[in-house]
């Protein structure tokens, strides 16, 4: 560029030629013209070099990259698997870097890697959400586990809904939409956008048409709103683009580091604090926040029915062990001990495991996070235990009691102090009797009741018992209010006195009963 400056102004103000600009500058008179004919100098022509040592193997590569065409897609040459076959099989000595350029050119050539253009949509408010899963890990009790994040998003505000679950299940995914219904304050009117998650769809037909779960049906139709499905793989995935982008904006946002909480409950209140404090982002090229759009937009929403929240828990049957457990996806959950041998309906919920026998629940969990675990509950056995006295001790159900503050400190003391009294058998009898107290009578009553035993070294539930209903009558009573007697009705009755009961006509009815 300087010198085009410079020979056109040799040009310019010396009024020199052409050959003696060409001797004065050393370039060609070819340049000199080009320099005056235009200041800027033309673009340089990129010289077709000869690959000496490539160039008689390109016809060998460019016949494996075509057949890669027919090879699974995990399967295919790599630049650097090629550069390996052309050292080991064809003897070539050649850079790396030079077979990685030479393969980028022909796949250009083999393989059609143009861009697939997306046109911008518009949504109007209240119509359309879109729904996916996102896989993370979390630290839950002190291990870590891998968990699946259920997103629904509003396409038009992009306020979105975060819900962990342990699974994507089918009872997870409709649990997920109910939640995330019941948060919003209503349902899109229009559709949904899902990608063929197994929960929602059992088989994938020609084009869009689906093979539907029947549950899934049953939710869509019950919250009355229309469900659109993505092109199956990768290829689709631009028509839900707006959740797929919030899987991993929210998980490095608020996921990192790896949360760290004692339950799956608080893992989740710490999603929904994340989604209100998210109502503050602002998206760029947006004039109002996500939470103002999303206030604009929850009027537009369809209202959610009237007939309250859809169920979103599956109906199982399962036979109790011998041990008094039930198998519910390879979790073992306790039930009362009267119920061994039977089969009980078990409703499955996304958190939850209800177990009901003759209509009435006879025992809920929280679902376990874990495969092959056991959720043992104490009251569960403890008609066993009165038979068996001395499985108490080593009972897994007690340990389990223990670790979540069932069993408390001031049980042990009693049960110490009656086996003393007592004798390892009766003495845990006597704790039995006082932990069936447990299904009636308010835990602190009863730890009352167990201290006043101990006092007076009386080791029976019935003590026990009475103890803790004295505390609960004496609470009672201290909670009922004065009553104040209105000045006009004092002074009404001010001179009124009622007169003593007489006994005496029921004394002479006794003596005639003696006397006959």
């Amino acid at each position: 560029m300087e010198q085009f400056e410079n020979i056109r102004r040799d040009h310019r103000d010396e009024e020199m030629s052409i050959r003696a600009l060409a001797v004065k500058h050393k370039v060609h008179r070819r340049t000199v013209r080009q320099a005056l004919a235009d200041a800027t100098p033309p673009a340089r022509k990129a010289p077709d070099r000869v690959a000496p040592v490539l160039g008689p193997h390109v016809a060998t590569v460019r016949g494996w990259l075509v057949a890669d065409k027919q090879a699974p897609r995990k399967q295919r040459h790599t630049a650097r698997r090629v550069f390996q076959r052309l050292v080991e099989e064809e003897g070539v000595e050649v850079a790396e870097s030079s077979v990685r350029a030479m393969v980028g050119e022909l796949r250009r050539e083999i393989f059609d890697q143009s861009v697939q253009v997306k046109v911008p949509q518009t949504h109007a408010p209240g119509q359309e959400a879109e729904v996916d899963f996102g896989e993370f890990n979390a630290m839950i009790g002190g291990v870590v586990v891998r968990l699946w994040m259920f997103i629904l998003r509003l396409s038009h505000s992009s306020k979105a809904v975060h819900i962990a679950y342990a699974n994507q299940a089918q009872e997870s995914f409709l649990d997920g939409h109910v939640q995330a219904f019941e948060r919003l304050g209503g349902v899109p009117t229009g559709m949904i956008r899902y990608d063929n998650l197994t929960p929602a769809v059992t088989r994938v037909l020609l084009g869009r048409e689906r093979a539907e779960n029947p549950r899934f049906i049953a939710l869509r139709s019950h919250y009355g709103y229309d469900s659109f499905f993505c092109i199956p793989g990768i290829e689709g995935a631009h028509e839900k683009g707006g959740v797929e982008g919030e899987v991993g904006r929210f998980r490095r946002r608020h996921l990192v580091p790896v949360p760290d909480f004692a339950t799956l409950a608080e893992l989740n209140a710490f999603m929904a604090a994340a989604d209100a404090a998210d109502d503050g982002r602002r998206i760029t090229g947006r004039t109002e926040t996500v939470g103002a759009a999303a206030a604009r937009e929850a009027p537009e929403l369809r209202a959610l029915p009237v007939e309250g929240p859809f169920d979103p828990a599956q109906t199982l049957s399962c036979r109790v062990d011998a041990r008094s457990r039930i198998c519910v996806r390879q979790s073992y959950y306790s039930v009362p001990a009267r119920y061994a041998g039977r089969r009980v309906q078990v409703r499955l919920g996304a958190s939850t495991v209800t177990a009901v026998a003759d209509g009435a629940v006879v025992a809920v969990h929280t679902r376990s996070l874990h495969k092959l675990t056991e959720d043992l509950v104490l009251d569960h056995y403890l008609e066993v235990l009165c038979r068996k006295p001395g499985a108490l001790a080593g009972a897994t159900a007690l340990a389990a009691a223990r670790k979540s503050g069932v069993f408390t400190k001031a049980h042990q003391r009693y049960w110490d102090a009656a086996r003393t009294q007592l004798g390892d058998g009766p003495g845990t009898r006597a704790l039995i009797g006082v932990l069936l107290l447990h299904r009636t009578l308010p835990a602190a009553d009863i730890a009352v009741g167990m201290a006043a035993a101990i006092e007076m070294s009386r080791f029976d539930a019935d003590l026990v018992a009475v103890e803790a209903r004295r505390v609960r009558q004496a609470a009672t009573a201290a909670a009922v209010p004065t009553v104040m007697v209105p000045a006009h009705a004092a002074a009404a009755t001010a001179g009124f006195h009622r007169p003593v009961p007489v006994l005496a006509a029921y004394d002479e009815l006794a003596s005639a009963g003696v006397r006959a």
